[in-house]
C-alpha cells in the first residue's frame, strides 16, 4: 500500500455514509471503511519509530476510523476526513498513553524551542509585537525551517493568532500561525501538525499553492504574483481568503477533537 494518502472522492464517501446512517446499509459502511483505510495507515505511519510495531499502530488507527464512520453525523456540513482525522489521532494517542509512553521532544529541538520562546518574550516586551519567523531565525542564527520545526513540536497552530507576520518586510502581511509554543508533549505537537496538514489539504488547489509558496518557500506576495501570473493585489486577496478558510477548517477540527469521546483532549 502506498505511503502517500490520496483521499477518496468526498461526494461518493458522503453518499455511502448517508446510505449507511439513513438506510442501515452495511455494505456502504464496509466500502467507506475500506476506502478510508489508507488514511488510517497514513496517520499511523506518522507515529512509527516510537517503540511500537507499525502493524499495531495501523490496527489502532483502523479502530479509530471505524468509530469515526459509526459516529459521523451526515447532517453536518463537514468532510468525513476532517472529522475522522482527530478521531483516529485520538485513538492512537490513547494507545500510547495506555502504554505509558512519555513522548519527548529531542534535546536539540528543546533547546532551540526554549531559545526561541525567550526571544519571542523579550521582543514582544521590547517592540510590542511577536517577532516574525524570519526574525527569529536571524536572531538565533538558525534556518527558518529548523526554528519552525522546533516551535511546531510545541504547538503546530494557534487558531486565535493566525494573523501574526511571517515576513519582516511585510509587517502587515498574512500568516498562518503565531509561533508562541507551549509545553505540550511532542506527540500532541505531532498530532497538531497532522491536523494542520489535513486542513491545508482540504483547501482548493490554488489556495494550497499560494500557502506553499508563501510559507514553505518563503516567497513574497510580489514573487508569488509573478509566479502564477496575477497582480500582487490579487495575491493578497487570495492569501487572505485562503487563511480565513484555513482558520475555519482548523477551528472545526479543533471542536471535533474536543468533542470526540476518544479525542485528543479526552482523559
Amino acid at each position: 500500500m502506498s505511503r502517500r494518502y490520496r483521499r477518496p472522492d468526498k461526494v461518493r464517501t458522503r453518499r455511502l455514509l448517508v446510505r449507511y446512517h439513513k438506510q442501515g446499509d452495511q455494505n456502504a459502511r464496509e466500502r467507506v471503511i475500506q476506502e478510508q483505510l489508507p488514511l488510517a495507515e497514513f496517520l499511523a505511519r506518522k507515529f512509527a519509530g516510537r517503540g511500537e510495531p507499525l502493524d499495531d499502530l495501523i490496527q489502532v488507527a483502523s479502530v479509530g476510523l471505524i468509530k469515526a464512520v459509526d459516529r459521523f453525523d451526515v447532517d453536518r456540513k463537514i468532510e468525513f476526513s476532517t472529522y475522522a482525522t482527530p478521531n483516529i489521532l485520538g485513538e492512537i494517542k490513547r494507545y500510547f498513553r495506555d502504554k505509558g509512553w512519555a513522548m519527548r521532544v529531542p534535546r536539540g529541538l528543546q533547546e532551540l524551542r526554549q531559545s526561541a520562546k525567550e526571544v519571542i518574550r523579550n521582543e514582544t516586551v521590547r517592540t510590542g509585537r511577536s517577532p516574525s519567523l524570519q526574525e527569529l531565525a536571524e536572531t538565533l542564527d538558525a534556518d527558518v525551517e529548523g526554528v519552525a520545526e522546533a516551535l511546531t513540536l510545541g504547538r503546530a497552530y494557534n487558531t486565535a493568532s493566525l494573523d501574526a507576520p511571517v515576513s519582516q518586510d511585510e509587517p502587515d502581511g498574512d500568516t498562518i500561525m503565531d509561533f508562541q509554543a507551549d509545553d505540550r508533549s511532542a506527540i500532541e505537537g505531532l498530532e497538531d501538525r497532522i491536523l494542520l496538514k489535513e486542513a491545508i489539504e482540504g483547501l482548493k488547489g490554488q489556495q494550497q499553492q499560494i500557502l506553499k509558496l508563501r510559507f514553505n518557500e518563503g516567497k513574497t506576495q510580489t514573487e508569488i504574483a509573478d509566479h502564477i501570473g496575477v497582480s500582487q493585489m490579487h495575491v493578497s486577496r487570495l492569501l487572505r481568503r485562503a487563511l480565513e478558510d484555513l482558520r475555519v477548517e482548523l477551528e472545526q477540527m479543533e471542536r471535533d477533537r474536543e468533542l470526540s469521546p476518544d479525542g485528543a483532549h479526552a482523559e
